[in-house]
């Protein structure tokens, strides 16, 4: 399991992958609105590199669920505006792995031509049809998430996720996307339980043949279970990384680098003893 990026790499065979989380937006749920300067979001992401990020994550536009309010939707040029200056101020100063979050063509492909390496796609593909061709033709690694329309539970929202999942790579690949991985979608249109059974079985995803990526910081199925807020979830986002890391997982996604990278590197000690 090793990406290739140019004359760089990944390679999820070493240790659990960080992967920082930067959003260049007003309104995300948790840090909306902190790095809409570009210099501040540049700051803050070779911040993150120093702390022990293996790559950064910057995204333009928010997709925080319905209980955080409405999101304002975002062009494609808006997207770019704010995501470009941030990949090109990184890039002249750091040389680590970028990955663009968005559900668009135009914007993965203008990211990718700034110097993103890699595309994160909430929607699996399946927003805009371009998308699959933009990745291969820049043989960038491409991000598959799991996120449902609104709707009840599964009864087995292990084994739905991870059939959707598994078709979603087929697809992938038969565009001619080489470098893949998966994210069950934590906290996106399911419930605390469905979460839950998700984290138990992570090794499932495994299963399927390529990186799985977890990203469940501060996200509302922590704050709810402990009855705090946001703001208070870094250590039960922490302890859901412990538990990831001691399952295998090969990447995560979080606001809290620092703090995160200490937790996991024990775990992961802990579990090859």
């Amino acid at each position: 399991m090793i990406w290739a990026l140019g004359d760089r790499t990944l390679d999820f065979r070493e240790r659990l992958q960080i992967m920082g989380i930067l959003n260049t937006t007003p309104d995300s749920f948790f840090d909306g609105g902190c790095y809409l300067d570009p210099e501040r979001a540049v700051e803050r992401g070779l911040e993150m590199v120093e702390e022990g990020a293996d790559l950064i994550d910057i995204g333009g536009e928010s997709t925080r669920p319905p209980l955080y309010g409405k999101n304002a939707p975002v062009s494609a040029d808006e997207e770019c505006r704010r995501v470009l200056p941030v990949i090109e101020g990184l890039r002249r100063h750091s040389r680590i792995p970028l990955s663009i979050d968005t559900t668009k063509a135009e914007v993965a492909r203008r990211a990718l031509e700034a110097g993103a390496d890699i595309v994160n796609d909430i929607s699996a593909l399946r927003a805009d049809p371009q998308l699959a061709s933009v990745a291969a033709a820049h043989r960038a690694p491409v991000i598959l998430m799991h996120r449902p329309p609104p709707a009840p539970d599964p009864a087995d929202p292990v084994a739905t996720v991870r059939d959707f999942l598994a078709q979603r790579l087929k697809v992938a690949r038969q565009a001619g996307i080489e470098s893949l991985a998966v994210d069950p979608g934590l906290g996106f249109g399911k419930s605390i339980q469905s979460n839950f059974a998700l984290l138990r079985h992570l090794e499932i995803f495994a299963g399927l043949g390529c990186p799985v990526l977890v990203g469940a910081s501060r996200k509302s199925f922590i704050w709810k279970t402990l009855n705090l807020s946001p703001a208070q979830s870094l250590e039960g986002s922490i302890a859901v990384a412990a538990l990831c890391a001691a399952q295998g997982v090969h990447l995560l996604r979080v606001h809290d680098v620092k703090e995160t990278v200490r937790a996991v590197r024990v775990a992961q000690a802990v579990a090859r003893a």
